[in-house]
């Protein structure tokens, strides 16, 4: 028996309708529903690569990590909890000069709970969540930034935003990564995530983190991602778009390894 693969293109950034012939019969069962779902992706013009982006927002709710008696970790004098308030500070001028509107969880050095801060950003709707951190570590080697997300939804403000930061700040790029543990990633219901701006157990990221150069271009990175996401077109139907989307994705990826015995 013959076998052959046909393929041809339908829709933008490489989306294909993948048509699988055995004996002139399409193939059955997953490879059908995968199938389904790669017309789906040539459809939307997006195809298997594309992102999902986050829901549409107006407000970003701005987290200043520890506070008070929680003053998080702390090197050479510097308090990391003195840092993410500087920085959430800075921040939410730059994004209000930018037309965003923006809330923070905490305003001086106070503690506020780690239960009271989703609560906090979950008042406003059509807004994302950004929580200010700074990493460390046992050991004066390690430096660069990374940014945490916990749903999927979370995932293309997490991405913005850590593109910008590491070359921004030109030190290591540590990524992006899932953490569904972190309770402000978890029970927040908007887009939420927590950025780790640089180690402060690094003495010479510490010296240049207490700075303002360092300071404004992490907050200018911080921006532009959030600002990238801002500015991607909304559109009425965005949150079935992007349900249907990630299904389709998830199937275009089932197809791939459907298909390797036929190829």
């Amino acid at each position: 028996m013959n076998r052959s693969i046909r393929t041809r293109r339908i829709g933008l950034n490489e989306a294909r309708f993948l048509l699988v012939y055995r004996d002139s019969m399409l193939i059955p069962g997953t490879i059908r529903r995968s199938a389904v779902a790669v017309f789906f992706a040539g459809v939307f013009g997006l195809g298997s690569v594309a992102p999902l982006r986050a829901v549409e927002f107006s407000t970003v709710v701005i987290d200043a990590g520890h506070g008070g008696n929680d003053q998080g970790t702390m090197w050479g004098g510097v308090k990391e909890s003195m840092l993410t308030l500087q920085v959430a500070e800075r921040l939410e001028v730059e994004l209000q000069k930018r037309g965003l509107k923006t809330a923070m969880t905490r305003r001086s050095d106070v503690f506020t709970a780690l239960c009271d801060r989703p609560e906090i950003a979950n008042r406003y709707p059509r807004s994302i969540f950004v929580s200010i951190h700074f990493n460390s570590y046992p050991g004066a080697s390690r430096r660069g930034v990374e940014t945490y997300y916990g749903r999927p939804e979370s995932l293309p403000l997490a991405r913005a935003i850590q593109s910008r930061m590491a070359p921004r700040l030109r030190t290591d790029d540590r990524g992006v990564k899932q953490r569904l543990d972190f309770r402000v990633l978890r029970v927040t219901n908007s887009p939420a995530v927590l950025v780790e701006c640089g180690f402060i157990s690094n003495p010479i990221e510490r010296r240049m983190a207490v700075t303002d150069v360092y300071q404004n271009a992490l907050v200018q990175a911080i921006s532009d991602g959030i600002m990238a996401e801002h500015q991607q077109p909304p559109g009425i139907f965005s949150r079935t778009y992007h349900a249907l989307l990630g299904w389709a994705r998830d199937r275009v990826d089932e197809l791939e390894g459907d298909l390797r015995p036929w190829l």
